[in-house]
């Protein structure tokens, strides 16, 4: 019986893992246009697609963005994305 309980625990555990890695990688596909929109949100979740993609083309996108954001903690996470990118491409 215990066995089938931490067998039962196991599997749950693993789909409700899979299923929020799905969800969350659908939330920042659908949001990754939104970098310059009104709601803070989506504009978080823009910066965390663009975390994951490099080039010439992002390091300009995220200068323009870091000078356009009016939020302070948003601002300071796009600098770092920034410098780590420059950092990775020289």
């Amino acid at each position: 019986m215990r066995a089938t309980r931490s067998l039962a625990f196991l599997v749950a555990a693993l789909s409700g893992t899979a299923l929020g890695w799905y969800v969350a990688g659908r939330h920042l596909e659908r949001h990754k246009a939104d970098l310059f929109s009104a709601h803070r949100f989506r504009r978080l979740a823009a910066l965390s697609y663009l975390a994951g993609e490099d080039g010439v083309a992002t390091l300009q996108l995220l200068r323009d963005y870091i000078a356009w954001e009016p939020t302070a903690p948003l601002r300071q996470r796009a600098s770092r994305m920034l410098r780590r990118m420059e950092a990775q491409l020289a």
